[in-house]
């Protein structure tokens, strides 16, 4: 009875429990760790909660009761075996199960697929997220366009509060954080709209940070972008800025937005100490003059080896050189 009402209870609204209505092979293979987690457990939960109504029942304290009364009993081999040998077994299956599902669905990991994979970098601010597609070079808010039965791989990062991004039904979730870019291989085996959302608090409006997946044929797709590119305004410098302010937001869609956006996020904490924008550089003036930047520094320390060299009587074994020059190409 209690292993029906479970089931009835994870699978009777699919509204409620996207996460065992899966549309793609990640969450398919989800769903199935998390059905054979439920059947291992109960293994165990559904004989101990039956046996514990039965002793209630059986040596409740009641006028005229006869079961035998043994106070130096403490000790019963067979049914120590059991109550300890039954878990410890399931234990060890679930662990197995659990480490290769790990390995098989560990989220860098590339679908095999004979189709190249979608690109899509996520960035999240508070209390919206930016999407880029850096080969299709247009961005949106709030939304995403996937073309469906094509492996999706997932840039993501965080602007500044730490958060998680995820769509139920196509798999799980994995940490936005800031200074790094995480990576989350994701497909639609269907045609269809799926929930995403922002699955980490963040602050005030943290529950607005939710966004449509729509996954269409790859004609749909390709007709879309070409509808972003020639409809839409370009997100600049000055419009990311105030996508940076904290508020919530409508879908919005740009047909194209700064280059190395995504890295500028990723790196905008890096090298501040030493001085540096944090950006990262894609050529032109500023990655000459990061290089001059970097020769003079060498220069420098060169200089600095020849007059150390130069003392005499000084220990040179805790000198420690760093160099604190960064280029991204």
């Amino acid at each position: 009875m209690l292993m029906l009402l479970m089931i009835v209870l994870l699978t009777g609204c699919s509204e409620q429990y996207i996460v065992l209505d899966p549309k793609g092979p990640i969450g398919e293979s989800q769903k199935d760790l998390i059905y054979i987690t439920v059947i291992l457990c109960a293994i165990v939960l559904v004989p101990v909660l039956i046996l514990t109504a039965i002793i209630i029942w059986r040596y409740r304290d009641k006028e005229g009761n006869k079961a035998s009364y043994k106070p130096e009993w403490e000790h019963n081999t067979k049914l120590e075996i059991i109550w300890w040998g039954i878990p410890i077994i399931i234990i060890a299956i679930l662990g197995v199960i659990t480490v290769k599902y790990t390995h098989d669905l560990e989220p860098s990991k590339p679908l095999v697929s004979d189709k190249e994979p979608l690109v899509i970098e996520a960035t999240s601010l508070d209390w919206k997220w930016l999407f880029t597609y850096p080969e299709e070079g247009i961005s949106t808010v709030n939304y995403i366009q996937i073309p469906e039965d094509r492996p999706i791989r997932f840039k993501v990062t965080a602007d500044q509060a730490m958060n998680s991004f995820w769509i139920p039904q196509l798999g799980g979730q994995i940490y936005a954080m800031s200074g790094m870019a995480m990576t989350l291989n994701l497909q639609a085996d269907e045609p269809g709209v799926y929930f995403g959302t922002g699955a980490n608090f963040t602050g005030e409006l943290f529950a607005k940070m939710t966004f449509d997946v729509n996954a269409t044929s790859q004609e749909e797709f390709n007709a879309w972008v070409a509808d972003v590119k020639g409809k839409y305004p370009a997100l600049t410098d000055a419009g990311f800025e105030k996508l940076t302010e904290p508020g919530a937001s409508n879908q919005q869609f740009f047909s194209s937005f700064p280059e190395g956006l995504f890295d500028r996020v990723v790196m905008q904490y890096i090298n501040k100490d030493a001085g540096s924008t944090g950006g990262h550089h894609h050529g032109g003036a500023e990655a000459e003059a990061e290089k001059d930047s970097d020769a003079s520094a060498t220069e420098s320390e060169s200089h600095e080896g020849h007059n150390m060299d130069d003392m005499e009587g000084m220990d040179h074994g805790d000198v420690e050189t760093a160099s604190t020059g960064h280029a991204h190409h």
